[in-house]
């Protein structure tokens, strides 16, 4: 009987067979001194050919170079030019079976390696017990089911397994034709339990790393001590019937303040009817003057290629000094070749690509120095240095006070591998890809940025930027739209000491809490759908400060803490007082939104800077389509990093000679200070971000005395008009 291929032939090469590109080769193949030291124990130049391409198969795709199977003749290439032999001796390498074997179990040996196979898996699920939440019950159902088919020798899955968890691209393979296929039921069962084992939906009994959701949280014990040694971590008072006393008079005070201004028709640019809420759409704030100010003072910064852009600002900053050795801690030899592999990121091109569009280094030295110099750690470390020069420069001070900040994400369609790691959010059309979230500040400085998955809630990764960016930003106000808006996210934000002010979606269907009965505010009580459940609050208290608190003091970062708070069912006592706290801190925003302007036009304008650094990173993310085609997150997270290191320097860039401009423009005209506050240092017509990538030498750069490149000549504002 003919056995059906699960797998086509392109899935099964991605998965068994070995690297032929010199990018892959050169991450995976490059042999270590101790390699070396090991090949060169073997007798003969075959002898030792033969024993390194074992090795390197077994490092990558994780398996034995197989009898009578000839490695790709660039792997062998690749591989003899490390060792100093002649790649024509894997003909004598071929030759000998017993000499294969005999590398084969002695690497084995060496590096401990065992071939893994359902009996693993088996052994796996028997060594650890499993807890999870309501939801991911069904996956612990299908692991205990699995246990007992595995004592019993069962090989067939009964048709009452459960299936809920398998999703739509394990479905094909596991229930390719009604039946439920045993293997692939396993393998799906063990991945859905990694993805489960992360997101915190289960944990392990005793696990250091994959703990419940209580053992995540610092102890009550610690809380106290905490309270008692003066380093209390929370932004509220800890005695409950003090700290629901404040809120509850501050809560009617608003309330009854914007009632009297509801029933008098007082609340600027609002009308309330019938209980229907609408308010009048924000006007543009941006003065004809200040667009054609923006626009002279862009037309005077010299044009730049992208290379000599970072190169000027790597000298101001040193930021490539942030980028050591993982082992040694060694800064790069040779800046320009640091900065090629940034590039690479930043512009989506790739190092096989940017090897060949630039002059200074091989694929071979960008791929060596990307693989030990560039990693999340130093990236943060560099994107530090940028952001907190830029927080400084004189001119940013005109952009905002410093204290306001705000966050959202970008979608990018996924090409090529990148789609296999990708998911379809309909919301952005029928192509799947990732979001880059990116936290702003006011003075235009993209603080920090992570990958999370096209149909992950922005709002469980809003205060992940405000608590863990390494920078010199202090937001006290943060603004997001509405994906970023959720009852968790107020209660979390008013217990940290940050003041939440999204912009809310059909806001006219949202509706307010009080304490007290609705009808006290009658021109206000069609919007009041409760009073609020103090009881509930003051029940789950110390679990609330145990989780703001954890989450300050770094024990457990927000975004896995509110995952796991928005998995649990709606009855989940400590995930319900968080959200009856949230209800009540929104709806004092909410008031404030209604009776405040202002505050509708600020939040306005700090989510346009971020839209406006969306579009900066739109373009300069160029090539490929403009797609992510990395399938790890490592890869994905890189991309993301350089992305945003790239347009930072650009930012700083623009900022430092938008204050020349500005300067050079004053000695023979007058340039109104409140026209600046709607300058924007996010143009880049004038950055060259394409071609060939090339660094100017010292001598080719034309400076002025001080260093700078000298500006363009201002024009006139009528030849501007025309």
């Amino acid at each position: 009987m003919t056995r059906r291929q699960e797998l086509t032939e392109a899935q099964l090469a991605a998965l068994f067979d070995p690297a032929t590109e010199q990018r892959d080769m050169v991450r995976h193949y490059m042999l270590s001194d101790a390699d070396l030291a090991m090949i060169r124990r073997c007798r003969g130049d075959h002898s030792r050919l033969g024993y390194a391409l074992m090795l390197c198969y077994l490092r990558y795709p994780g398996r034995h170079l197989q009898a009578n199977e000839r490695p790709p003749a660039a792997l062998t290439a690749f591989v003899a030019e490390q060792i100093d032999v002649c790649a024509d001796g894997i003909e004598d390498a071929l030759a000998s079976e017993q000499t294969r074997r005999r590398h084969a179990a002695e690497l084995q040996r060496w590096h401990r390696l065992r071939a893994f196979n359902a009996r693993h898996g088996a052994a796996f699920l028997e060594a650890f017990a499993f807890q999870d939440v309501p939801a991911a019950a069904p996956l612990l159902r299908a692991i205990d089911m699995l246990r007992s088919m595995n004592k019993t020798g069962a090989s067939s899955v009964p048709k009452s397994a459960p299936i809920s968890f398998v999703r739509g691209r394990w479905a094909r393979h596991v229930m390719p034709s009604g039946a439920v296929d045993r293997r692939y039921y396993e393998i799906c069962v063990l991945s859905e339990l990694r993805d489960r084992l992360r997101a915190g939906d289960i944990w392990v009994v005793d696990s250091r790393r994959y703990r419940s959701f209580e053992e995540r949280l610092i102890s009550q014990e610690t809380l106290l001590e905490l309270r008692a040694n003066g380093a209390w971590p929370v932004a509220v008072d800890a005695d409950f019937e003090r700290f629901i006393a404040g809120r509850k008079a501050f809560l009617d005070e608003r309330l009854a303040a914007v009632e009297r201004k509801a029933k008098g028709g007082l609340l600027p640019d609002i009308t309330l009817d019938k209980g229907v809420l609408k308010i009048a759409p924000i006007e543009k704030s941006t003065p004809p003057e200040a667009e054609a100010l923006a626009a002279r003072l862009y037309a005077m910064l010299p044009r730049v290629r992208i290379t000599d852009l970072m190169s000027e600002v790597a000298r101001w900053t040193v930021f490539t000094d942030c980028f050591t050795h993982l082992r040694t801690g060694e800064t790069v030899a040779d800046q320009r070749v640091l900065m090629a592999g940034l590039l690479a990121d930043g512009l989506n091109l790739g190092l096989t690509r940017m090897a060949e569009a630039c002059t200074v280094a091989s694929l071979g030295q960008l791929a060596w120095t990307a693989d030990w110099h560039i990693r999340d750690e130093t990236y943060a470390l560099a994107l530090r240095r940028l952001i907190n020069q830029q927080q400084r420069e004189p001119l940013a001070a005109q952009f905002g006070s410093g204290t306001a900040s705000s966050s959202d994400g970008q979608f990018f369609r996924a090409g090529g591998f990148g789609r296999d790691a990708a998911r379809l959010n309909a919301h952005y059309g029928d192509e799947p890809g990732s979001k880059f979230y990116t936290h702003v500040s006011d003075r235009h400085s993209p603080f920090h940025t992570k990958v999370i998955a096209a149909t992950a809630s922005e709002a469980l990764h809003v205060l992940d930027g405000l608590l863990y960016h390494q920078s010199e930003v202090t937001s006290v106000r943060h603004h997001t739209d509405g994906g970023g808006d959720s009852d968790h996210v107020f209660a979390l934000c008013a217990l940290l000491g940050f003041q939440f002010a999204p912009r809310i979606p059909d806001l006219k269907s949202r509706r307010l809490y009080s304490f007290g009965k609705p009808s006290n505010y009658p021109t206000l009580e069609p919007l009041i759908a409760a009073r609020i459940n103090v009881a509930l609050i003051r029940t789950h208290w110390t679990d609330i400060l145990r989780v703001a608190a954890s989450i300050r003091t770094g024990t457990v970062t927000a975004s896995l803490i509110m995952r796991q708070l928005a998995s649990y069912p709606r009855q989940n006592g400590v995930a319900a007082a968080l959200r009856e706290l949230g209800r009540l801190e929104r709806t004092l925003f909410t008031l404030d939104w209604i009776e405040d302007p202002e505050l509708r036009r600020s939040t306005n304008r700090e989510l346009n800077k971020g839209e406006s650094r969306n579009s900066l990173a739109r373009a300069v993310f160029i090539h490929r389509l403009g797609e992510i085609r990395d399938r790890t997150y490592e890869n994905q997270q890189h991309r993301a990093s350089g992305l945003n290191l790239l347009v930072t320097a650009i930012i700083l860039w623009n900022t430092r000679y938008l204050a020349r401009a500005i300067a050079a423009l004053r000695t023979s005209e007058e340039v109104p200070k409140e026209l600046l506050v709607h300058l924007s240092p996010l143009g880049w017509e004038h950055v060259n971000l394409t071609g060939d990538y090339v660094w100017a030498s010292s001598d080719q750069v034309s400076e002025t005395p001080d260093g700078f490149r000298p500006l363009r000549p201002p024009p006139e504002p009528a030849m501007l008009a025309a």
